[in-house]
């Protein structure tokens, strides 16, 4: 048995396929904007990775956007999602708040 799907052995890999597609991860539209944070595209990719990691549970539309300073190491991030749902926050770059990982945990902090 896969999930609550009862599968000949044979037809696992379709089950969990047909799992995967049709589970929490298809309907889950995440949006990230990520501007003047003077971040190499690779880090921006690992950024938005850790932000869509955070909100894979979470149902509905969300946008986060990331806005740099070029004043300082602060950058604003903003997330909104599913009913009203608004929220932002100052990430400080000298705490470590603007490392991928980092970025990732406030924003599963900020949707519970």
């Amino acid at each position: 048995m896969l999930g609550r799907w009862r599968v000949p052995a044979h037809d696992a890999g379709l089950a969990l396929r047909r799992f995967q597609m049709d589970g929490i991860f298809h309907n889950m539209p995440v949006s990230v904007e990520i501007h003047h944070t003077s971040s190499d595209p690779g880090h921006r990719e690992e950024i938005t990775a850790h932000i869509e990691h955070a909100l894979a549970d979470q149902r509905g539309d969300w946008n986060v956007s990331i806005i740099g300073s070029q004043a300082s190491d602060r950058w604003e991030m903003k997330i909104l999602g599913p009913n009203g749902f608004e929220r932002t926050y100052m990430l400080e770059g000298a705490s470590g708040e603007t490392e991928p990982q980092m970025i990732g945990r406030i924003v599963g902090r900020m949707v519970k």
